[in-house]
């Protein structure tokens, strides 16, 4: 049986109380890139902490999450502008409007066809787009599902939750839709990932369940030991397991794939963490929407 992880966080100031770090993820020169939903910036830190952040324009568009390229840089969704936007390491911001209004985009993953795919929240579409910016959508079969978070699976499809329709999706290259409801009524899936095991995993915010699916459907949950605890990302980690973020409790979570889960309180107390990622230093980083970034040393 594998044993409880040794921990050691470290929490980074990155802006006020009022930024919302949200999104994070790790970038292709070394640092953690990040969005600041509140205050419509993209945040830089290196693993010794030193940052900076990178304003947008307009500043209201709500940057949500964000993720690397395949051209090395990183894109990222504006939930409220409706647009793509893309950051070169150096900082040099692009943004492209997209076709359908009040599309509402929020999760974004690069893809294995060297696009980046990305959920329309508002419009129940799934979007693609390529590094020069040309927008695909692809309808999906159902309204009000909320699609959010997106990952590219082990067989060449892009995976996603539909938060509303309670279910998990699968889309092929040419748009092709996969559902598979969920077991649990009103889970609410919100952040989802690959394992290291073939599978995908997910987050149940409404139900405080972490869930997994292989790419033939099938579906296993487990339950949280605080069933409140509000999972909200989840991210492949480099010991082989999943790490995943309770906004409602405060902590940061590891499942191991046969299930097993290990929890660590945050320093700082309601700090209210989001988005997750495994670091370029291999440390799991977490953006707090208290201003803070926190950094995990696993041992």
């Amino acid at each position: 049986m594998p044993h409880s992880p040794t921990v050691s966080i470290t929490e980074f100031t990155v802006a006020d109380r009022e930024a919302g770090p949200y999104g994070i993820a790790a970038g292709p020169d070394g640092a953690v890139w990040f969005t600041m939903v509140h205050h419509g910036r993209i945040g830089r830190i290196t693993p010794d902490g030193d940052h900076t952040s990178y304003p947008l324009d307009p500043d209201s568009g709500g940057p949500s999450i964000i993720a690397p390229g395949p051209d090395g840089a990183l894109w990222f969704t504006e939930f409220r502008g409706h647009r793509i936007g893309r950051i070169s390491t150096a900082g040099d911001v692009t943004s492209f409007p997209l076709p359908t209004p009040e599309a509402g985009p929020f999760g974004i993953a690069a893809g294995p066809d060297g696009a980046l795919w990305f959920t329309e929240a508002g419009a129940d579409r799934i979007g693609r787009i390529t590094t020069d910016g040309q927008v695909t959508e692809f309808p999906l079969p159902a309204t009000g599902a909320f699609p959010s978070a997106v990952v590219a699976g082990p067989d060449d499809r892009l995976w996603f939750t539909m938060n509303q329709a309670n279910a998990i999706g699968a889309i092929t290259g040419d748009g092709a839709v996969t559902v598979h409801p969920l077991p649990t009524p009103e889970a609410g899936p919100v952040g989802i990932t690959a394992g290291t095991d073939g599978a995908l995993w997910f987050v149940e915010i409404g139900a405080g369940r972490i869930g997994r699916i292989t790419p033939d459907g099938k579906i296993t949950e487990f339950p949280l030991p605080d069933p409140a605890a509000r999972p909200h990302a989840i991210t492949g980690g480099a010991d082989g397991n999943c790490w995943f973020t309770e906004w409602g409790a405060n902590r940061v979570g590891r499942i191991t794939p046969d299930g097993r889960i290990d929890e660590h309180d945050l320093p700082s107390p309601a700090s209210e963490p989001h988005g997750i990622t495994q670091g370029p230093d291999g440390a799991l980083w977490t953006a707090l929407e208290i201003g803070a970034i926190a950094r995990l040393a696993v041992e």
